[in-house]
């Protein structure tokens, strides 16, 4: 069966390999064809592109709408009008539809705008070039010159006047009815998602612009963006496992980050005090709807104030950024309507799991009280852990899922934040909050400790614990203890999964959906 049989095919089911490969084959015979003519376009280096196709059409409408006024209901002058009034364009994009009818055709070209009609007439663009135009397969890359007019079914287009191939597409798309719908094919092969599914483009765009409208509203706060390294001898600042390699140069083992937190920390003891990094960061987990093991984190620190001040910034952050690109602070999300303009409500852990599972934390004397608890309520813990790592199961079990519309949770066990500052009248809590929405938590700050002393401690602690089987517990950094004995200012600090926010702002399901190339199993060869 040929290409064009099959794409003209009513319902046609997703090509099977040996039809690939047939039809490969035969785009191959026609590049062979067109060198073997002079005409490689894979010879060509450059092509001069005027405008886009959207901003065509967007041109054509607005100098139709300004000679309408002139012409008034005069349709014989409003196409005098038009004719002496053209718009000439080069454009250059994808093919994705053909439609041949003997001496002329139509084809779809798209570009990162959009997608524009184009008509190309033998009379107009030469025997020679019609042919080629003929022979041309969807999925080819080519530019087009020629001027804008809109067809009797009222669709702006091209009028061709030069038709050139850019580059020979070797494989076929999938075919025109089911499009890509393959989920494990558009994560690998993320280029034929973006051509053949648009809205996954606009994902990516609004992606962008949303990182963007962060990096402008910290700068207009007085932020610096700073960047700190990759690989590390000690892979702190987060309960994660990292990634391990060798570094030859040192003949030394090193890992890959896991957090940004610790060099950020010694950049506001060096008196940068307010700063930020956008960058990825590496955890040794598992992959699901919620995560990757790379993915990309924000955190940001700022001298002299504390987590209110964290949790003020990023409620108008967030507040920011939904008006700025998505223009309104009501954003649909699967079956709900989060409304990111009325304030954030704000709940202590112990509150928010007295709310939602009835059990009372201030009521727990002791750890074998909150394990007895924990028995009780079938919540399944470690022998290791304490009274406040089973308030937070607890926390996990009973209430993140309910955490729909924006919420602070704050004042978290000591036991579970070994970074934080406790809080003066209650110090078995610490001054930290989680922004969850969804059910998902969306950040995560401090009141940031600064007290070397109590740091020390607090590594002690999870030495103890990564000796007690506990994988992702930290490591005493020397020289971070180093930088806290010569002094860092009271300090808030605060780490954003952005990935996350993009599916908020996005409506999107899975993290896998907002990464260009998400982490996949390697397929046998």
């Amino acid at each position: 069966m040929s290409e064009e049989m099959i794409n003209n095919a009513p319902e046609q089911e997703e090509l099977t390999a040996e039809q690939v490969s047939s039809l490969r084959q035969v785009r191959i015979a026609k590049l062979d064809e067109l060198k073997a003519a002079g005409k490689d376009p894979f010879q060509i280096t450059k092509y001069d592109v005027t405008t886009s196709c959207l901003d065509a059409k967007n041109d054509y409408e607005k100098l139709e709408a300004e000679l309408k006024a002139q012409a008034g209901e005069d349709e014989e002058k409003l196409m005098e009008l038009l004719e002496n009034n053209r718009i000439t364009v080069s454009i250059a994009g994808r093919v994705m539809s053909r439609r041949l009818m003997g001496k002329a055709g139509f084809l779809d070209l798209r570009d990162k705008s959009g997608k524009l009609q184009s008509y190309v007439r033998r009379d107009d663009v030469g025997t020679e070039s019609f042919q080629d135009y003929k022979k041309g397969d969807i999925g080819d890359i080519v530019g087009i010159k020629g001027y804008l007019f809109r067809t009797k079914m009222g669709e702006v287009s091209v009028h061709a006047q030069q038709i050139t191939l850019l580059s020979k597409s070797l494989l076929p798309l999938p075919e025109k009815w089911h499009g890509l719908t393959n989920q494990d094919v558009r994560y690998r092969q993320r280029y034929t998602d973006l051509i053949c599914n648009p809205e996954v483009k606009d994902t990516f765009i609004k992606r962008s612009k949303i990182i963007s409208s962060i990096r402008r509203y910290l700068d207009d706060q007085g932020f610096m963006e700073v960047e700190t390294p990759m690989l590390v001898s000690n892979a702190g600042g987060a309960a994660a496992r990292p990634f391990e390699t060798h570094y030859n140069a040192l003949n030394e083992d090193v890992k890959l980050r896991i957090s940004l937190e610790l060099y950020l920390k010694r950049l506001i003891v060096g008196g940068l005090e307010k700063v930020y990094e956008i960058g990825r960061v590496f955890r040794n987990e598992g992959v699901d709807a919620r995560h990757n093991p790379e993915f990309t984190l924000m955190e940001l620190y700022q001298a002299y104030t504390d987590y209110h001040g964290m949790m003020d910034l990023t409620e108008n952050m967030f507040r920011h950024v939904a008006m700025e690109v998505c223009g309104k602070t009501c954003v649909p999300y699967g079956e709900y309507e989060i409304d990111l303009g009325k304030p954030f409500e704000r709940l202590t852990m112990i509150d928010a799991v007295k709310k939602y599972s009835g059990v009372d934390f201030n009521e727990v004397a002791d750890d074998e009280a909150a394990k007895k608890l924990a028995k009780e309520h079938h919540v399944e813990f470690e022998d290791r852990h304490k009274k406040g790592d089973i308030l937070n199961l607890f926390f996990e079990e009973f209430v993140e899922q309910h955490l729909i519309q924006p919420t602070f949770i704050m004042d978290h066990p000591v036991e579970i934040s070994p970074l934080t500052k406790r809080k003066p009248d209650a110090p078995d809590y610490v001054e930290r909050f989680e922004l969850f929405i969804t059910g998902r938590e969306m950040c995560n700050a401090y009141s940031e400790l600064n007290d070397p002393i109590d740091q020390r401690e607090r590594f002690k602690a999870q030495e103890e614990q990564f000796a007690a089987g506990d994988e992702e517990a930290n490591h005493t950094d020397e020289d971070f203890l180093r930088a806290l004995e010569i002094g860092m200012p009271p300090t808030g600090g605060i780490g954003y999964g952005i990935d996350r926010l993009v599916m908020l702002l996005t409506n999107s399901p899975a993290i896998r959906d907002v990464l260009l190339f998400p982490t996949m199993k390697t397929l046998d060869k």
